[in-house]
């Protein structure tokens, strides 16, 4: 029997091997490593709820519906044509201009440069091109910032809800995911248990702002304090703590709120970026990670990125898509109408009766589900073709994300129906 101790701190149980029956019955056919990932709870919730999306949209096909006919709000996909402007600055960057054009390609520095500039407009640090490393998306970021400097069996701390795919890329790199839910109902940093989480075995602490999918800008005082709680913690443990920044929405904030970055206050940050939520074209996978400018161990960090991202399966973004980010990092969705979507989506459920924070940032809705059965309520928005992703795929049951990416025209299209959800639910369970 583990103690509450180890069950906090995210120990991933042993599983049986799967077994080859041509090389005997001791042999295993995929590698602990493999089995641990599979076990996830996030990856598996996220698998499960996959095959039910699925589902639905065989179901709606089977009633001459068509899955078009379904109102999709599961992830940050486009529902539209991409900006022409994007897919000009593809088309030009993908005619060579010399033999080496498509040659291997590591991080280039004009991307670098293109994407130190628009950092240095959001988080003014004084970035330079120098300072950052160009990867694929915010996945290969995130990888690399966390095997860059945590050993395997050192500890990641990250806040309920997550992005749902922070355990699984922590166990890949061998590492002990510790998880602290977030204070509700404002989804802010629960500071107090960060603290107490902390062991001599925490190398990372991740930090999501603007959060998805709450859609909280955490704004200075909780960094600054957070900052200081792990200076006092890397000085107690002898060894630096550091925070792994993850921010493909910062450019992606509502209502003229300014962002603040983790970099602005904890000099030992690691700030990953994503294009493909600013662009709305999360396929081409192109992003970066930065270390500030003036950190001593800048270049001992900056040869180990080098190294792991040729280590891990040349993760670098292929030679198109940096040719391009100078010409993408002029461009940007339409925040503004984000905004209107926001607006129409939040007043209209709050006058169902809905409880719903209207986000600073991203493009997601966090509402609470009107059931305690969060996964129940989805399923019941799935019956009416409306598809959303439950809490508990966010390790944080009763609540359920919407995402904003979809149409003006859908959003129409589905108020009706999460009004008629909300009826049901009150009528099944009437107030006492």
């Amino acid at each position: 029997m583990k103690d509450d101790h180890e069950q906090d701190h995210g120990q991933v149980p042993e599983q049986d091997p799967v077994r080859d029956p041509e090389a005997g019955a001791s042999a295993p056919v995929v590698s602990r490593r493999s089995q641990q990932i599979q076990a996830a709870a996030p990856f598996r919730m996220l698998f499960e709820f996959l095959r039910r999306r699925a589902a639905a949209e065989a179901e709606a096909d089977d009633q001459g519906r068509g899955e078009h006919d379904l109102l999709d709000f599961t992830f940050g996909d486009p529902h539209e044509l991409a900006m022409p402007a994007y897919v000009e600055a593809l088309r030009s960057a993908a005619v060579p201009r010399d033999e080496q054009w498509f040659a291997y390609m590591q991080s280039e520095q004009a991307a670098q440069d293109a994407a130190a500039a628009s950092l240095e407009r959001v988080v003014p640090l004084g970035w330079t091109g120098d300072d950052l490393r160009m990867t694929t998306g915010g996945f290969g970021a995130i990888t690399v910032a966390m095997k860059a400097v945590a050993d395997p069996g050192d500890e990641v701390v990250y806040t309920l809800p997550p992005w749902f795919l922070y355990e699984i890329l922590a166990v890949e790199a061998g590492l002990v995911p510790v998880k602290v839910p977030a204070l509700q109902p404002g989804f802010d940093l629960d500071l107090d248990a960060i603290a107490a989480a902390i062991t001599p075995r925490t190398r990372v602490v991740v930090v999501n702002t603007p959060n998805n999918p709450s859609g909280r800008v955490y704004p200075p005082a909780q960094l600054t304090a957070l900052a200081a709680i792990l200076e006092e913690a890397s000085a107690r443990n002898g060894r630096r703590i550091w925070i792994v920044s993850d921010e493909p929405y910062n450019r992606i904030v509502f209502d003229g709120k300014p962002f603040h970055s983790p970099t602005q206050f904890y000099r030992h940050t690691l700030l990953c970026y994503s294009y493909g939520k600013t662009l709305l074209a999360p396929g081409q996978r192109v992003g970066y990670l930065a270390v500030p400018p003036g950190l001593p161990e800048a270049d001992t960090l900056m040869g180990a990125i080098d190294s792991l991202q040729v280590a891990g399966g040349w993760l670098f973004p292929n030679a198109v898509m940096q040719y391009a980010v100078p010409d993408l990092e002029r461009l940007s969705i339409d925040i503004d109408a984000l905004q209107s979507k926001r607006d129409r989506l939040v007043g209209a459920l709050r006058e169902m009766g809905y409880d719903v924070a209207s986000p600073e940032g991203t493009f997601y809705l966090w509402p609470r589900s009107p059931v305690p059965d969060d996964e129940a309520f989805v399923a019941s928005l799935a019956r009416r073709g409306v598809l959303v992703m439950p809490g508990t795929l966010f390790e944080t049951p009763g609540w359920f994300r919407i995402c904003l990416t979809a149409t003006p025209a859908s959003i129409e299209a589905a108020i009706p129906h999460f009004r008629a959800a909300i009826n049901e639910a009150k009528r099944a369970d009437p107030p006492s």
